[in-house]
């Protein structure tokens, strides 16, 4: 199996940190965040919207899209629930990631660490902030009283979020409003089989 990948990238991460719970074996080609010169020549037989992750399966079939690839890799595994309405609220918190939280987040941390030129973003920032904040927010209400997003343990779901929440003051978000979040963080970290980000 190999994993197209950019080491900073949270939607890698997810499933980087999924294949790490799984015990799968992989191979990991680096791809640049920011110069994407050369991404039709390597992904664009692969991923039409020439993004990481990309993964190829042992068969030469591509996947792309990281909430797709976490669902693929995840099914029929303890982080799918077994009940149909536990598994749409996985798929629900996984929506949320990337419609709410993943744009504002990931978005501001990648503007202000790693795109070499925040200052052109300056004006942009304070709305992502804004949207940040309130998906933080979302988070923090739902985990209250809660372990984990779905049911009683892990689930896609925490993976999903955890991988830019947890990266989220590189955004130049404070997570000390959100206890919640910062306990859920602090939990899904403990996990048996956690990797950091840079492993």
């Amino acid at each position: 199996m190999l994993l197209y990948d950019s080491p900073v990238s949270g939607n890698c991460y997810k499933v980087r940190l999924l294949l790490a719970h799984l015990g799968i074996p992989y191979e990991r080609r680096t791809m640049d965040v920011v110069d994407r010169s050369n991404r039709p020549e390597v992904l664009g037989g692969l991923n039409p919207a020439l993004r990481v992750p990309t993964l190829v399966l042992d068969d030469g079939r591509p996947l792309a899209e990281s909430g797709a690839i976490l669902w693929y890799l995840g099914e029929g595994s303890r982080f799918v629930p077994d009940d149909s309405y536990e598994r749409a609220q996985v798929l629900q918190w996984m929506f949320f990631e990337q419609y709410d939280h993943e744009p504002a987040i990931a978005v501001a941390r990648f503007w202000l660490a790693y795109s070499g030129r925040a200052e052109d973003f300056a004006d942009r920032l304070p709305e992502r902030k804004a949207a940040g904040q309130r998906a933080l927010a979302a988070m923090d209400d739902h985990l209250n009283g809660r372990n984990y997003l779905v049911g009683d343990r892990l689930t896609l779901a925490d993976l999903a979020l955890y991988a830019y929440t947890h990266v989220a003051h590189e955004g130049g978000f404070d997570l000390a409003p959100y206890p919640a979040v910062g306990d859920w963080l602090e939990r899904v970290a403990s996990e048996p089989g956690h990797v950091p980000i840079d492993a």
